[in-house]
């Protein structure tokens, strides 16, 4: 398996590297995973999120940056009061919480210490194609590093109110997909994982495989979650209402505590129907109709299935980064 794996390392960077490659290619598989750490943090124990993603919270995280700036995926460290970084020669270093984005799902981090890690660099996301090899490397050495290949580049909707226009699919599924770095051929990073999925394909046929969210969403907001601990300008309006698409219908499968549609109404097994008399497509279509409205703070006149009733609501919507429990340190 070693030895399959360094070959195929040898295949993805030979080109980028040029004659010599092959003499450099273990050297290279170990600069590669230098930049790639473990990630462990403490949340607010009055934080929203505890009870779904628990009060400490450990995945992989990828140095970005010299001065020791790491990225990973943001529901590891999303209302964190306190981190660390533990390298692969052992090393632990605190680290302070940077910024997070619920857009695109990032998270920062920055050690607190030098790292002395060589960063690694950002790819292009839009210049993969189904059937590119690529390699997933979560912390843990080359031991975790496997080599898989692109199935799809296709819209994701998360039940959590989250949209991707064009997320990256990758099958074999990895072990140690939170947070982990998917790498292209020129060893440059292109993708954080977010999550294990059962039909990579999107084609119903079970294939299972992993989800990254594109490295290209994140130079246009890197600025601002530096600065200010997230991203400038109107933010999208938040209902706080956990939906799955079940028989062809959109399901509230939960409600967030204290949230907007908490507040006006909303019940777990309500059916959504639409957004001011406009029938939802799909969970993708409700969340662009919601958005559609305007900013977070408008009115979204949410269209109701309760007991085979129809019932219309109106949700003050919101931020939802004014309902967690944020503190950036840095």
């Amino acid at each position: 398996m070693r030895k399959s794996l360094i070959a195929f390392v040898l295949v993805l960077l030979s080109a980028a590297a040029g004659p010599g490659a092959r003499a450099q290619t273990t050297t290279t598989l170990d600069d590669l995973v230098s930049a790639v750490v473990h990630v462990k943090t403490f949340i607010n124990p009055n934080g929203r999120t505890v009870a779904t993603l628990g009060g400490e919270r450990q995945g992989t995280g990828i140095v970005i940056g010299a001065d020791g700036l790491v990225l990973t995926i943001g529901y590891l460290m999303v209302e964190a009061h306190a981190a660390e970084v533990v390298t692969n020669d052992g090393r632990t270093v605190p680290a302070n919480v940077v910024g997070y984005d619920h857009e695109t799902g990032f998270g920062l981090l920055k050690a607190a210490q030098p790292l002395n890690l060589r960063p690694m660099g950002l790819g292009k996301s839009a210049d993969l194609k189904e059937k590119d090899p690529v390699l997933v490397a979560s912390f843990g050495g080359t031991g975790m590093v496997a080599p898989v290949h692109v199935v799809a580049r296709r819209e994701f909707a998360g039940s959590w109110e989250y949209l991707l226009d064009e997320a990256i699919f990758t099958t074999p599924p990895h072990p140690a997909w939170s947070g982990a770095a998917l790498i292209n051929r020129e060893g440059k990073l292109v993708g954080v994982g977010s999550l294990i999925v059962r039909d990579v394909g999107g084609k119903g046929d079970g294939e299972p495989g992993n989800m990254f969210v594109p490295i290209d969403r994140l130079p246009p907001i890197l600025a601002d979650l530096i600065a200010e601990g997230r991203v400038s300008g109107p933010a999208r309006p938040w209902l706080g209402v956990t939906a799955e698409e079940v028989a062809g219908r959109l399901l509230v499968a939960r409600v967030t505590a204290d949230g907007p549609a908490e507040k006006a109404g909303v019940q777990k097994g309500d059916i959504l129907v639409g957004v001011g008399g406009q029938t939802a497509k799909s969970l993708a279509d409700f969340y662009r109709k919601v958005w559609a409205r305007g900013g977070a703070g408008t009115s979204v006149p949410l269209d109701l299935l309760r007991d085979n009733a129809a019932k219309r609501i109106d949700v003050e919507s919101m931020n939802r980064l004014d309902h967690l429990k944020l503190k950036s340190t840095f």
